[in-house]
């Protein structure tokens, strides 16, 4: 964090009045916002990958130039190990419609909305953001080709299809492999693949407009599939009748760019959705079956269902993998599970609330009307607000986590804390519960608790893949994961 201070002072000339660490995403990157007295913030970011830093640098730099709704470039160190860019704000397109999501996909007027607008500026990156662009510059490749697509084809064989224990022939399933791979490549292509192009990847910024993010894993390739990445993200749950208006949506704002023809696009995308889906499951297979972690696992059915409704779509083309999905689709464990429910059982989601608090102001209420969960009071271990080094900063802070992990007292009290809670988190999932409260509390409310708040949401959220509200209750800090 101090490098990124640095790099702050030299370029706005002045020093920031905070520094805040941001929930921790998916990748290897930290990000903090940093704010100055007349709360002006932007993002700090730190990468351990000096390579994707740069690529990502450098897309940012060529997509500004082209006029792109993606975040500004603001400084960066002579090292390219951090860098500053513009704050677009905490709203995701992905939260932004969470309504129709959990409501089994019945979208909003305004969620629609927001999904036309965001699709009809895909044709934009792909088409403009490849003019004049160095694709030699992408990271770790710079073009989407056979050997990536059958990297991730093998991925999905053995990560996947071998520990469903299904005997089959890997010459012959090579073979449809190799024929895949040929068709999806088909034709050259000079436009630019986002790659994970999703809804957690588009924020909307405070008047609503999209703007794309995570775009370092880019490269040349087929516009199909950064449709097929969006439209049949698995947790999305969009009806086909609205897929198909966004498709037409999409189609309209290419058309300014390049003449597509609709059937040779839509049998293309559909080969995509299918390689796709194959892609997740590989996924699924590795963090499930072999990391033993229970939300892939329980993910597994509906992917297995979007795959036996994309077979019906492709048909007999590739005979032998089809013969092979359509076997393994129709596997016993792979059938939605009907749980049996009991009248004091809830029907939700549910959404587990983490508070960092100081015991002398008190306990936080719980809002949700359950009443159930967790106080932990944190005040046995090791405080490093004892230390004047550490009194101005937060269990957020790069410092004061190194002197809480260096000293081990607050890990030897999060090992029992993770036994209990998942138990909780665990069995309330399996009911249907929607609410789950998780407090920890310290003298001030600032290093032990927050420190402990921090880790215990990231760990739900990373292994059940639960929703949490985190609320740093001294510090006004207040996000979801």
């Amino acid at each position: 964090m101090e490098h990124l201070k640095q790099l702050y002072e030299s370029w706005k000339g002045c020093e920031p009045t905070s520094i805040q660490l941001l929930p921790a995403a998916g990748s290897n990157r930290k990000y903090y916002r940093i704010s100055d007295a007349d709360n002006n913030t932007c993002i700090g970011v730190e990468g351990t990958s000096i390579e994707e830093n740069k690529t990502f640098i450098y897309l940012a730099k060529h997509f500004a130039k082209k006029g792109l709704p993606t975040p500004k470039v603001l400084a960066q160190s002579n090292d390219s190990r951090f860098y500053i860019q513009q704050d677009l704000g905490d709203t995701s397109l992905f939260k932004a419609i969470e309504g129709g999501r959990n409501a089994g996909g019945e979208y909003s007027a305004e969620e629609k909305e927001l999904l036309r607008r965001t699709i009809s500026l895909l044709p934009d990156m792909q088409f403009k953001g490849a003019e004049g662009l160095d694709f030699g510059k992408c990271y770790p490749q710079p073009e989407f080709d056979r050997t990536g697509i059958m990297f991730d084809l093998n991925y999905f064989k053995y990560c996947f299809l071998k520990a469903t224990g299904i005997d089959f022939n890997e010459l012959k399933l090579e073979h449809d492999f190799c024929q895949m791979a040929t068709d999806l490549i088909g034709e050259d292509s000079n436009t630019f693949l986002y790659r994970d192009f999703q809804a957690r990847n588009v924020m909307l910024d405070k008047d609503g407009n999209p703007f794309f993010i995570d775009f370092q894993g880019g490269r040349k390739g087929a516009i199909q599939y950064d449709v097929a990445s969006f439209l049949w993200q698995a947790s999305a749950k969009y009806p086909q009748e609205l897929r198909n208006e966004l498709i037409d949506v999409y189609l309209d704002s290419a058309s300014r760019y390049a003449k597509i023809d609709k059937q040779q696009f839509t049998e293309k995308l559909n080969l995509y959705v299918l390689f796709r889906i194959l892609q997740v499951l590989g996924a699924y297979g590795f963090r499930g079956y072999f990391e033993r972690k229970k939300h892939f696992v329980e993910s597994i059915p509906p992917a297995i269902e979007n795959l036996k409704a994309q077979l019906a779509i492709c048909g007999q083309k590739y005979a032998y993998l089809h013969k092979i999905l359509g076997e393994m689709a129709e596997l016993p464990q792979f059938k939605p599970q009907v749980a049996s429910v009991s009248k004091y059982d809830g029907q939700g989601e549910l959404t587990v609330t983490v508070y960092s608090f100081s015991y002398k102001k008190g306990i936080p209420t719980d809002e949700s009307g359950n009443g159930g969960g967790y106080v932990f009071d944190c005040r046995s271990t090791h405080n490093p607000g004892r230390y004047e080094p550490y009194k101005p900063l937060t269990g957020l802070d790069a410092p004061v986590i190194k002197f809480l992990e260096d000293d081990g007292e607050i890990l030897t009290f999060l090992e029992s804390v993770y036994k209990l809670v998942d138990a909780h988190t665990e069995r309330f999932m399996k009911r249907g519960f929607t609410h789950l409260m998780c407090c920890f509390g310290c003298t001030g409310g600032r290093h032990r608790s927050v420190y402990s708040a921090q880790h215990v949401a990231e760990h739900l959220h990373q292994k059940y893949g639960v929703k949490v509200h985190i609320i740093h209750r001294e510090q006004n800090i207040d996000t979801w994961l």
